[in-house]
């Protein structure tokens, strides 16, 4: 299993705070011979008669900016193999990159990480380290 990432904690309180209920940390499985590991796994009920929303959340912290990029490689090559696995796995689940605000504001408008996220439709969890919350969801 690969280490936490530093905010892993955060990001799982600001989730609970949303009214999301954890029900992995990490989410593991095999597939196809490969073992998978996805930082979170969350529910959401709708409404008691109806099923819940249901979603996945791999975490990351972009803390080093001398590297931002190598960390956005990792971090969008995690993303494009998890989602795939997901749809083979858990078709019900949707795939979030959770992301700190600062590196939304900052990282993630330049033009070609913002581009990248929009080509390879990443849906992403805005999340604020201090408050502990989920600032923003980006479909």
């Amino acid at each position: 299993m690969s280490a936490r990432d530093v905010f892993h904690q955060v990001v799982k309180n600001a989730l609970q705070k949303d009214s999301w209920q954890i029900t992995h940390d990490p989410l593991s499985f095999n597939l196809g011979g490969v073992k998978m590991s996805i930082d979170l796994a969350a529910e959401k009920l709708i409404a008691a008669e109806k099923e819940g929303e249901k979603i996945a959340v791999e975490v990351k912290s972009f803390l080093e900016k001398s590297s931002a990029i190598s960390e956005f490689h990792t971090a969008l090559g995690q993303f494009i193999n998890y989602r795939g696995a997901l749809r083979r796995r858990e078709p019900e689940r949707v795939l979030y990159l959770a992301v700190p605000l600062i590196s939304y504001k900052t990282f993630f408008q330049l033009d070609f990480p913002k581009e990248m996220i929009q080509e390879n439709k990443v849906k992403m969890i805005v999340y604020d380290i201090e408050r502990e919350e989920i600032v923003e969801w980006r479909n």
